[in-house]
């Protein structure tokens, strides 16, 4: 356990550049604090133990404010910077050297069973206030923006962004589909839709000419008794 606290501190030191001694880590940091908690609590609960390993975490929820099921299973290298708000739930995996932000979340959706939290591979960062739910796989070296929601898997060597999450680099390289066309406007729809309900009405009255319309790429209607267009 020992050993795991020092290698906690080596990466925070490593990883965060207003570390500025060992001493400061171990006494001021929330991550330090709240893994060396979850690591006592998983040993004790991969042996059968249940209360006693989510008491511990209770408490060092209180104490951090950071919020590890202890069942979920922790790699060597993990560093929780900040911390805060930081949820981590029951099956959930996180490999090694991976960097998490304060206000993640690693949960569930409600909709699923046994495996419900994610899988998060070596070497990835997941930004503030990043969702991931339920159990999807995030690939080795990805990159998770600030404020994401990622409700689906990602390869490797990936970068996420938006809500939902949406690959926008994948190997250093912009990562262009159809995931990244517009997305739907629900105003725009419904202008469409009035536009053709007045043209079926003024078809049904015997009005004919010119056609209300609206351009895709356009925020105006194109309106067949326009002034300025006569």
């Amino acid at each position: 356990m020992f050993n795991n606290i020092k290698n906690d501190i080596r990466v925070a030191m490593a990883r965060d550049p207003a570390a500025r001694n060992k001493l400061e880590i171990l006494l001021t940091y929330d991550g330090i604090k709240a893994l060396a908690r979850y690591r006592l609590a998983h040993k004790l609960y991969i042996r059968g133990w249940r209360l006693i390993p989510r008491l511990i975490m209770a408490r060092a929820k209180h104490i951090t404010g950071i919020d590890i099921h202890p069942g979920a299973i922790i790699g060597k290298g993990v560093f929780i910077d900040h911390g805060d708000g930081v949820v981590i739930g029951e099956t959930a995996e996180i490999g090694d050297n991976v960097v998490i932000y304060q206000g993640v979340t690693l949960g569930g959706t409600g909709k699923d069973v046994g495996k419900r939290h994610p899988t998060v591979e070596n070497n990835v960062m997941i930004s503030a206030g990043a969702k991931i739910l339920g159990p999807v796989t995030i690939g080795a070296n990805s990159k998770i923006g600030a404020g994401s929601v990622v409700l689906k898997s990602v390869p490797p060597d990936c970068t996420v962004v938006g809500v939902p999450g949406r690959v926008v680099r994948m190997f250093g390289q912009k990562f262009d589909t159809n995931q990244n066309e517009k997305s739907p406007d629900p105003i725009l729809d419904e202008i469409k839709r009035i536009c053709n309900r007045l043209n079926s009405v003024e078809d049904s009255i015997g009005i004919t000419g010119c056609k209300y319309s609206i351009a895709e790429d356009s925020d105006y209607i194109e309106d067949p008794l326009d002034s300025s267009k006569l």
